[in-house]
């Protein structure tokens, strides 16, 4: 009951309704394209900002999640005939049970010593997948196109899978702020403060930051694996670019991390800064060293990105917009 007498709580149904229902009103594809994207970016931040913001580690091989959760899902529809959906909820759940397990040990290295760890693991999966025939190796996995029949064909399809990437939008968006609200959250933001001090209160650290590690894991795998579904294949280049991940901190520093509006905020002005450059020919080129300096100018100068400005700026918008 008190969830819901949260305005937030609501705040995030409500985004996800217009997501979900505004492409919709007048069936604009092109539309549904742009945002599908902000969505999958709002996805990447939200959850990478569990281990970021809440638990102060930088993962720079978060997007093995989302390449990992595309591969289990393909692998399961197109060579074992299983439905999407329980096959998304497969893949999800095999990559955050993955996750846990190399916690509890690469979790045992900090700062950036644990960071470029993360950047082994991403290009390790990549390769392992790479040369791995029953997913198709460097050719990776194709649907064919009499997959979508089952969802009454291709274009109902895309339709069903933008609404559900949608869901898991707001899911994520909600997990981030009922974890930042718990005991667990209370714990990973001592371990983000303070590991040592934190250990000596009582703070089970490893297990904490082996949880959050998984848990971070899970949702964008199941985005992953609706995405590349959507597109009908999925090649480990795309899978595991590890510029996406670069760019997924960017989202998170630029709308602010710790906070839960903060990294949706970001993702979506990270989307469309990127949407610009890339259709703009004279800078298409260049989108990842703008990324890069834009990284370096939040740190330099506005450390709490867009949501800590607006909360220095306006202390009352902290009781909205958490």
């Amino acid at each position: 009951m008190k969830t819901l007498r949260s305005p937030f709580f609501w705040l995030i149904l409500a985004l996800t309704a217009f997501f979900a229902f505004y492409p919709k009103l007048g069936d604009n594809v092109t539309l549904r394209e742009t945002l599908v994207l902000s969505a999958i970016y709002i996805i990447l931040a939200a959850n990478l900002n569990l281990m970021i913001g809440y638990t102060g580690y930088v993962n720079f091989g978060s997007i093995v999640f989302f390449g990992l959760g595309g591969y289990l899902t393909l692998w399961l529809v197109a060579d074992h005939g299983w439905n999407v959906y329980l096959a998304v909820l497969l893949a999800g759940a095999m990559t955050s049970l993955l996750t846990l397990a190399l916690g509890f040990g690469i979790l045992r290295l900090r700062g950036a010593y644990f960071a470029l760890a993360t950047i082994g693991v991403n290009e390790a999966v990549k390769d392992f997948v790479s040369n791995y025939d029953p997913w198709g190796g460097s050719e990776g996995i194709f649907l064919s196109f009499s997959t979508y029949k089952a969802m009454g064909g291709a274009a109902h399809a895309l339709w069903t899978v933008y609404f559900l990437i949608v869901a898991v939008m707001g899911l994520s968006l909600l997990v981030s702020w009922y974890v930042k609200r718990s005991k667990f959250g209370l714990g990973l933001f001592a371990i983000r403060e303070d590991e040592d001090a934190a250990i000596v209160l009582g703070v089970k650290a490893p297990v904490y930051k082996a949880f959050a590690y998984s848990l971070s894991a899970f949702l964008p795998a199941v985005a992953g694996g609706l995405y590349f579904f959507k597109n009908g294949s999925v090649v480990p280049e795309e899978a595991f670019n590890l510029h996406l991940s670069i760019e997924s901190i960017v989202m998170v520093m630029l709308g602010g991390q710790g906070t839960v509006t903060g990294p949706a905020v970001g993702a979506f002005l990270y989307e469309r800064l990127r949407g610009l450059l890339l259709t703009t020919p004279s800078l298409s080129n260049f989108h990842l060293v703008i990324a890069g300096v834009l990284l370096l100018l939040i740190i330099l100068f506005a450390p709490g990105g867009l949501m800590g400005w607006l909360y220095k700026r306006w202390p009352r918008v902290r009781g909205v917009l958490e």
